[in-house]
């Protein structure tokens, strides 16, 4: 969402520091929620995911086309989202290893994944105190590899 990155760039400008996510998320939210009563504009129609790296510690949000937001630790969206989270629930803990946790994703996502997954269709980020990175297709299949 271009709105969010330019929220980023000017809190950036301001204090020469990147932006809390939370506060991130609640700009965010603010531009969706006005959206649902604006005229002549169309409400948002997706919900967000936003993660981030801030004291130390992952955050996790969940932002709806509303303007309704949400703090998780792991959380799913989209078709079959209650079966995810209900799996998510089973075996998520604080203590995951990278490695772990990014098996538990796949995991989550094959409980209501239609066809073969592999590295062309599924998509894995990993976000932690050096930012943002997107797996390779390379570094997904060797996941994909260890899952069968």
């Amino acid at each position: 969402m271009i709105q969010a990155r330019k929220e980023a760039q000017k809190y950036y400008r301001t204090y020469l520091e990147p932006i809390p996510t939370n506060q991130l998320v609640q700009r965010v939210a603010a531009i969706m929620q006005e959206y649902t009563q604006s005229g002549g504009v169309r409400p948002f129609g997706v919900s967000l995911l936003v993660c981030g790296w801030d004291n130390g510690r992952p955050y996790l949000f969940q932002c709806d086309p509303s303007g309704a937001y949400f703090p998780w630790k792991a959380t799913a969206m989209g078709k079959n989202f209650v079966n995810g989270k209900t799996f998510l629930e089973k075996r998520y803990n604080e203590d995951l290893e990278m490695d772990d946790a990014v098996h538990t994703a796949i995991l989550t996502l094959k409980e209501s994944f239609e066809g073969q997954m592999n590295s062309d269709n599924i998509e894995i980020g990993i976000c932690n105190s050096k930012g943002f990175r997107r797996l390779t297709p390379a570094e997904v299949q060797d996941y994909l590899a260890n899952i069968v």
